[in-house]
C-alpha cells in the first residue's frame, strides 16, 4: 500500500495506538511514526518494541510537523492534551481520537483546534482487556468497525483518514456524535458496567471465597466478566462523560431484569423461553456479522470500546 500520511504523531501509546503503529508499519501506511506518553517507561518500551521511529518528552514536540495526530488517551484527558498541542499543530494537519465517547470529546477538543486544522473524531470498535505498549498487534482492526463523526470536517481530510482506517482492514462508517454515544452505551459501556458489577457481587458474597470464584469459574462467569479486567481509568472517564446515555440504557436494562425476575418468581417458563429465543437470535446475528472472532494471543476481542486509550 502507498503511504497515506508522511508523519503520524501518536499521543498515548497503549493498546490502540501501538496496534495502529504496528499496522502502519506492516502495511507501509506512514512515513514516520512519532510517539508520546506521559510515562518515560512507556516511551522507552515503544522504542524498544520498535513501533515508534522516535518518541518525544512532550505532546507538543511530538505533534510538530505531523500531518496526522492521534489522541489515544483516556477521554477525560483529551481537553488538556488538545490545549497543549493546539499551538504546535501544522497547518492542514488532521487530528483524530480513538475514544469511545464522542460528544464529550468533541466539546473538549474542538475549541483548541486552530483554523486550518481538521478535527475528525473517531472510534475503532476493537480492543482486548489488555493495555499498555506491549499489548498491540497489527491485525487488531481487521474486519472491525471504525466509526467517524466528522461534524462538518473537510471532505478530502475525511476521505484520507477513512483510507487509513480501511488500510488497517477496518470497515468505516460515519455517525452523528449523539447517536454514537447512545449506540455505544448499549453495545459497550453498559455491558462493561454490568461485568464490573458481577465481579463485585461475587466478591461481596461472604460465603464464596476468592479461591472458589477463581477455581470454579465456569465459562459463563469467566467469559462474561473478562472485560472487567479493562483499564479502570479509561472506564471511569467513559461513564463520567457519557452518563446520560449510560443511565438511560441502565434504566432499560433494569426494567428487563425486573421482568425476568418476575417470570422466574412466578415460574413463567413460557416468558423465559420466548425471551431467551429472541435474544439468542440477536447474539447469532453478532457472530454472523463477524464481530466475535478470536484475537491472536489475547483471548476474545470485545465488541467494545478501545482499551488503554
Amino acid at each position: 500500500m502507498a503511504v497515506i500520511y508522511d508523519r503520524v504523531a501518536l499521543i498515548g501509546l497503549g493498546l490502540i495506538a501501538s496496534s495502529m503503529a504496528h499496522a502502519m508499519k506492516a502495511k507501509g501506511l506512514a512515513g514516520e511514526i512519532v510517539g508520546y506518553a506521559r510515562s518515560a517507561e512507556t516511551r522507552a518500551a515503544a522504542l524498544e518494541i520498535g513501533f515508534c521511529d522516535r518518541v518525544e518528552p512532550s505532546a507538543a514536540k511530538a505533534v510538530a510537523g505531523a500531518d496526522l495526530v492521534v489522541l489515544a488517551v483516556p477521554v477525560g484527558a483529551m481537553g488538556e492534551i488538545a490545549e497543549e498541542i493546539g499551538p504546535h499543530l501544522a497547518p492542514g494537519a488532521t487530528v483524530t481520537d480513538v475514544g469511545s465517547v464522542k460528544q464529550a470529546v468533541i466539546a473538549a477538543v474542538a475549541p483548541h483546534m486552530p483554523h486550518g486544522v481538521h478535527f475528525i473524531a473517531g472510534h475503532p470498535i476493537a480492543g482486548t482487556e489488555h493495555s499498555g505498549p506491549h499489548s498491540g498487534f497489527a491485525t487488531l482492526f481487521e474486519n472491525r468497525w471504525w466509526l467517524l463523526t466528522p461534524e462538518g470536517a473537510e471532505g478530502a481530510a475525511v476521505a484520507r483518514l477513512r483510507a487509513l482506517c480501511e488500510g488497517f482492514g477496518a470497515k468505516v462508517d460515519e455517525m452523528d456524535a449523539a447517536h454514537h454515544d447512545l449506540v455505544l452505551a448499549v453495545t459497550s459501556h453498559t455491558p462493561h458496567l454490568i461485568a464490573y458489577t458481577m465481579v463485585g457481587v461475587a466478591d461481596d458474597l461472604s460465603r464464596v471465597t476468592d479461591s472458589e470464584v477463581i477455581n470454579y469459574s465456569a465459562a459463563g462467569f469467566r467469559d462474561f466478566t473478562r472485560i472487567a479486567a479493562s483499564d479502570p481509568t479509561m472506564w471511569r472517564d467513559v461513564f463520567l462523560t457519557n452518563k446520560e446515555a449510560t443511565l438511560e440504557i441502565l434504566g432499560r436494562f433494569t426494567e428487563e431484569l425486573f421482568a425476568l425476575q418476575r417470570a422466574i418468581r412466578l415460574g413463567d417458563g413460557e416468558h423465559l423461553h420466548a425471551y431467551f429465543t429472541r435474544t439468542r437470535a440477536i447474539r447469532r446475528g453478532i457472530i454472523e456479522a463477524g464481530q466475535d472472532t478470536a484475537a491472536p494471543d489475547f483471548g476474545r476481542v470485545a465488541l467494545a470500546a478501545p482499551k488503554g486509550g
